[in-house]
């Protein structure tokens, strides 16, 4: 080794010196159950003369990840230590400093049009004291798979993860008008140490000249060439600003639909949908991943049966449409209609508007079955084009798909407007493309917009977590609050959207780390239930509080909010009920809600964050950990994933892989009572004989997930999302790692 000669990332060469890798390894190693010689002496087998220090640097990233197993979880954060130890070098070659209050400072002043110009609201001597909160070594926190997510996703050129965080939370604090640099300071510390994690959205775009913060839109489109193609367009906005968009097309009209006199003209729906695939494949979210667009369509659609086999591979594949995620905007009355076995009717939105002066797309619950009744009693005399079929096979077919595809998502429409307490000002046509987030959409007026952030259960530790929890809450909603104000929505709709109703998500992920720590499990409901119990309060009563301060949104009166109705359209009397230990904090807060409003229509929704939990260090969303510890081998090279406390807390981890999804079904059925809007439930069938039952040689059954499936909407669930799979003899171990992304 006396003779290899490295070469240095400013391009000079000079001896290897084992002393000063060994410096880099120990400080990875520190503080954590790893063996630094075991990696030093695993590195030594990959030197060669000429070698660069950043081939050394990812050899020794590479073999960290190699020791890293279950019984070695801790070098995944040595991995995760060396690649910021990678940046870090990097950075200081490329702009000739690490973390330095004054040179950040007059680089800020240099790079003027790269960062956003509400900056300069601050002065030089806060800019300087705000970099004084930075604390280094969190850029050290992260395992391999956050760290690298962070850095190649979410970081600006020649950027640090902590300037990253403090550039937002001084943005985010902008609208404050007392106290801004103290506010500041709380955003970041919550932010810097993983308590609160901001969509991708906001951590991607507030720091650069007008960026669009929402994560989520939804838009309907007109039975009309002029609405469609103005929704295409908006699609393509709201994409290359980041956004995820949802488009409704139930009141296009069908295949065989009259087209200007013209009878059996209409091509339907799935050239429209087309198009909106293709768009979704053009215009790319900035560049840092695809466009994403859910297409959503009512459940008695005459195209419905096309729609779901628009996916398949087999047909006409000009009709076909792979790159969007298909929905079903499913009605009670169909599902009442599979219990019992029934048929049920497909119809054509035209023909029902032009005969009967009906728009179908707008009506739900008791409405919708009046009008459904009298619509089948005119079939075949006034009304022409429409498809008689089985209800329960028609649901077969969808798990079919669901099955093969994932897709669709159910979004059930009942559910979901019982709920809404803006019922006053119109109605909620379907789900956006995580199934969490939505509200009011009127085509060419409003389009919905949503701006999102998630806690991370996984930080509340001790026995005073419902305090933790009331601060971050309080935190979270001013943070949301401020950002519908600082957002640059990408079309005119999505701006009325915002003044209107005011719509935040605050959701949460880690619940599977929470429920470890606390030695419970999916099962034992009533811990679930204390805990989003307090959750729904802590941020209700942030907005309410919020609204003395600034005042309720703007079409508050007549809300349900407005009546006292709490969180999904809640009389005060269900909480003396169901969270009766706090029954009388729940009145009081109905009352003050009645008197002096609320700042936000929607408050919480709980997104997958199946990316930003990975950034956070925790587990994604509600969900159960995938495995204790896998290998994800989707992206470059192989990466270990393990949750955050698998070390001490190791048989409290249940396994998504093994895990009846009913129990999944039941836990979000729960936590569904206290989210005012929705939750991104995902369901994973293991196809494997034994999995689930006691018997070694009994599969999962369709009736199975049939069973599943209707119960989700029995127990009002208002959407499901994905439908996964682990196909069987895949079982084995690293199968199916995909499934967790």
């Amino acid at each position: 080794m006396d003779n290899i000669t490295v070469i240095k990332r400013n391009g000079t060469s000079q001896p290897l010196e084992i002393k000063k890798i060994r410096v880099v390894v120990e400080w990875a190693c520190r503080g954590l159950s790893v063996n630094p010689i075991a990696l030093e002496s695993a590195l030594t087998e990959r030197f060669r003369n000429g070698i660069t220090t950043r081939e050394i640097q990812n050899n020794l990233i590479n073999c960290a990840l190699e020791m890293c197993s279950p019984n070695e979880p801790d070098w995944r954060y040595v991995a995760g230590r060396l690649h910021i130890w990678s940046l870090w070098k990097e950075t200081i070659v490329s702009r000739g400093y690490l973390y330095d209050a004054d040179k950040w400072v007059k680089t800020i002043e240099d790079r003027q049009g790269q960062y956003d110009d509400r900056l300069n609201l601050y002065t030089l001597e806060e800019l300087r004291e705000a970099y004084s909160w930075i604390n280094p070594d969190l850029d050290s926190d992260y395992d391999y798979a956050g760290a690298s997510l962070l850095t190649s996703r979410y970081l600006l050129k020649d950027e640090l993860p902590q300037e990253a965080f403090l550039l937002c939370s001084l943005l985010l604090a902008l609208p404050e008008k007392t106290d801004r640099l103290a506010i500041a300071k709380e955003f970041y510390h919550a932010i810097a140490s993983r308590q609160i994690s901001l969509a991708t959205p906001i951590l991607a775009n507030l720091r650069v000249p007008n960026g669009s913060l929402s994560s989520c839109f939804i838009l309907a489109v007109e039975d009309n060439l002029e609405s469609i193609f103005k929704g295409i367009t908006d699609t393509a906005r709201i994409s290359k600003n980041g956004g995820g968009v949802g488009v409704n097309l139930s009141r296009i009209r069908a295949t065989g639909s009259t087209v200007m006199g013209k009878v059996n003209a209409s091509g339907g729906v799935i050239p429209w949908v087309k198009l909106l695939n293709d768009t979704a494949i053009a215009v790319n979210q900035g560049g840092r991943r695809a466009g994403a667009v859910t297409v959503g369509l009512d459940i008695w659609h005459l195209d419905i049966p096309e729609f779901l086999e628009m996916q398949t591979e087999n047909g006409d594949q000009r009709r076909k449409a792979y790159d969007v995620f298909p929905q079903l905007v499913i009605s009670d009355e169909f599902m009442r209609r599979v219990q019992a076995n029934a048929m049920w009717t497909l119809v054509d939105p035209q023909e029902i508007r032009t005969k009967l002066s009906i728009e179908l797309a707008e009506l739900w619950g008791s409405d919708f079955e009046q009008i459904y009744e009298i619509i089948e009693s005119k079939l075949g005399n006034e009304i022409t084009l429409y498809k008689q079929v089985s209800a329960k096979d028609l649901f077969k077919e969808i798990m079919r798909c669901q099955i093969e595809t994932g897709l669709p998502y159910l979004a059930f429409k009942d559910t979901i407007n019982r709920a809404n307490p803006n019922s006053h000002k119109g109605y909620i046509p379907g789900v956006n493309l995580c199934v969490e987030s939505y509200s009011n959409v009127t085509p060419g007026q409003t389009v919905h917009c949503c701006n999102l952030v998630s806690l991370n259960l996984a930080s509340l530790t001790g026995t005073d977590w419902d305090n933790q929890l009331e601060n971050l809450c309080k935190l979270a909603v001013r943070i949301l609050d401020n950002t519908i104000d600082l957002t640059n929505p990408p079309i005119g709709e999505a701006k009325q959207h915002n003044d209107m109703y005011r719509t935040i998500g605050v959701g949460v992920m880690g619940l599977a780390d929470w429920l470890a720590i606390n030695e419970s499990s999916y099962q034992h409901l009533p811990v679930i239930k204390q805990l989003f119990s307090r959750f729904a309060y802590h941020c209700t009563k942030a907005s309410a509080d919020l609204a003395i301060e600034r005042g309720a949104y703007p079409t508050f009166d007549g809300s349900g909010w407005s009546k006292g109705l709490m969180v999904g359209n809640k009389n005060p009397d269900w909480f003396s009920k169901h969270d009766p230990e706090y029954s009388q904090q729940w009145e009081a807060l109905a009352s003050q809600i009645k008197l002096t409003g609320i700042r936000n229509s929607h408050i919480t929704a709980i997104a997958p964050n199946t990316s930003s939990s990975l950034i956070q260090g925790c587990t994604a969303s509600i969900l159960p950990a995938h495995k204790r510890f896998y290998v994800n081998k989707a992206g470059k090279g192989s990466v270990p994933i393990a949750p955050p406390f698998i070390k001490e807390k190791f048989w409290y981890y249940q396994e998504g892989v093994t895990m009846y999804p009913q129990a999944i079904v039941s836990a979000t059925a729960e936590i569904q009572k206290w989210i005012d809007t929705g939750i991104s439930m995902e369901l994973l069938f293991n196809l494997n004989e034994g999995i689930y039952f006691e018997d070694p040689s009994q599969k999962l059954t369709a009736k199975n997930v049939f069973d599943v499936l209707l119960s989700a909407w029995q127990q009002g669930c208002k959407a499901v999302y994905y439908v996964r799979t682990v196909q069987p003899d895949t079982f084995k171990e690293d199968a199916c790692s995909s499934c967790a992304n």
